[in-house]
């Protein structure tokens, strides 16, 4: 497998556990880098019988993870180029996901109520996004300039959509957790 479930900063195994509900789930990593922490545990938990969209503007990481899922012969995984602050950009259709997950990918954007919007796009009614990113003020990693989004920010922002708050949670040493249900 090429990205281990235990990492230091996140508990991957706790948010898989999250967002998985059955083997037949469909399931997008939005902004999945080019290692799959996510990709490759999820597309293990589902089997082959759900799918697991690799979504990523950047090409090359995309082609990391195919290699990745050609080699472990994991056919459940699909990569998918898109810039997610276009709506109706990424190509998976609207309302076709169990769920998404947005894990630090969101302060990275300065459009980052597009990227939600386009996120709860893909989601089914019913269906969980999950939103990990830094705490405010852990600045053990980087810089203090680095853009960090509040998790009061992020509840403001996610008023706006038809979702309900399930969990607030720690993600990890250094990151808060949300998990919505779209209405």
């Amino acid at each position: 497998m090429p990205a281990s479930n235990k990492n230091n900063l996140l508990n991957v195994d706790l948010l898989i556990d999250k967002i998985v509900i059955s083997n037949n789930d469909k399931i997008a990593d939005l902004g999945c880098g080019s290692f799959g922490y996510f990709v490759f545990p999820l597309a293990k938990k589902i089997g082959k019988h759900g799918k697991v969209y690799a979504v990523d503007i950047i090409k090359n990481n995309l082609e990391s993870i195919k290699n990745m899922a050609r080699t472990d012969n994991l056919t459940q995984i699909e990569t998918i180029w898109s810039n997610l602050e276009v709506y109706n950009g990424t190509k998976i259709p609207s309302e076709s996901l169990d769920a998404v997950l947005l894990v630090g990918l969101l302060h990275q954007s300065d459009k980052h109520l597009d990227i939600l919007k386009e996120s709860v796009r893909m989601l089914k009614t019913g269906g969980r996004l999950l939103i990990v990113e830094w705490n405010e003020d852990d600045f053990v990693f980087g810089n203090r300039d680095v853009k960090r989004i509040s998790q009061n920010k992020i509840k403001e922002d996610l008023a706006q959509f038809s979702l309900t708050m399930q969990e607030e949670f720690v993600a990890g040493e250094y990151h808060y957790g949300l998990l919505l249900i779209k209405n």
